[in-house]
């Protein structure tokens, strides 16, 4: 894999004392009920990617939702990375709370809980894991304009400090920091390769390639694609849509912002061209492939590629 024309370089805290106060029950009482109280659960839905595709904004806006149930942390990374901790843990980390439990019971809601962990797209094993542990579970995936893709990704990779080679080099270099990578991963899997979740900024935007791989493992009508430039043009009714796909009440925010957004310069006009030039074979096959189990789809995808969008950063 590799963009024609370039080529990569060699080279504890103080105790209080005193007599305590009079509360009726202790911290450590007060947690231990709040302890029995708690349930948990795992995932009816999962936001699988793309990375740098508006997954945290969309999150970020079901979470905002009085039925769902928002992890511990954003991306919880279960059927990627941490795997072997096995699904006791991973439900561990989607806890519903003892008041929340019974305004859901008296209300008529059900916990729903939502991970958004845009690494299960491309990574080789999560797709079979996550139909072994959540067969029902709904599948969301955002697919931007893979040019702006890989361009965010690239300075995503950059603020967090693993990425110090100019962008045209890194791509280059792709192919050679990431060979037999995902191999390996299938052939060992415990094994967890930094440079493929972090470098591959050409491969994620080979769109048809990942989902294809979904597609093997859950049905058609549990899968939803969209277009993160049209989530990012009117986020209410592409909210108001997803709601729908998940079976939650209708719900308007006050607002739909979008998160992390990025600032770099733009991209060379030469640069664009030629990786415009790289991706559009493959845009075809994800066109033909969506249009065929989802009529309209792909055109409605691939379409707004052409649109330039800086909001998924």
């Amino acid at each position: 894999m590799g963009i024609t024309g370039l080529s990569c370089p060699k080279d504890q805290s103080r105790m209080e004392t005193g007599r305590p106060k009079a509360t009726g029950m202790t911290a450590q009482a007060r947690e231990s009920v709040a302890r029995l109280l708690r349930t948990h659960t795992l995932p009816a839905c999962l936001i699988i990617g793309a990375q740098k595709a508006g997954t945290t904004s969309l999150a970020s806006y079901l979470f905002a939702h009085p039925s769902v149930v928002s992890p511990s942390f954003k991306e919880v990374h279960f059927f990627d990375l941490n795997y072997a901790k096995g699904p006791e843990w991973y439900g561990s980390q989607f806890p519903i709370g003892g008041r929340r439990r019974v305004a859901n019971q008296l209300q008529g809601r059900t916990g729903f809980a939502l991970d958004a962990t845009p690494y299960y797209l491309l990574h080789p094993l999560a797709a079979e894991r996550a139909r072994k542990l959540v067969p029902a579970a709904k599948i969301i995936i955002l697919l931007r304009d893979p040019v702006d893709r890989a361009y965010s990704h690239y300075h995503h990779e950059r603020r967090l400090g693993h990425e110090h080679l100019p962008f045209e080099e890194a791509l280059a270099c792709e192919s050679s920091r990431t060979a037999d990578e995902a191999e390996r991963l299938q052939r060992e899997p415990s094994y967890e390769s930094f440079n493929y979740q972090h470098f591959t900024y050409l491969e994620r935007g080979i769109y048809a390639n990942q989902i294809r791989r979904w597609r093997k493992f859950f049905p058609s009508e549990q899968l939803l694609i969209l277009s993160s430039e049209e989530l990012f043009e009117d986020g209410a009714r592409v909210y108001r849509r997803v709601l729908g796909f998940l079976g939650l009440p209708a719900l308007d925010l006050a607002a739909y912002p979008a998160e992390h957004v990025g600032k770099y310069r733009p991209m060379a006009a030469r640069m664009r061209d030629r990786l415009d030039e790289f991706y559009a074979p493959h845009n075809r096959v994800l066109r033909e492939e969506l249009n065929a189990e989802w009529p309209g789809v792909g055109d409605t995808i691939v379409d707004r590629f052409s649109v330039r969008s800086r909001h998924a950063g």
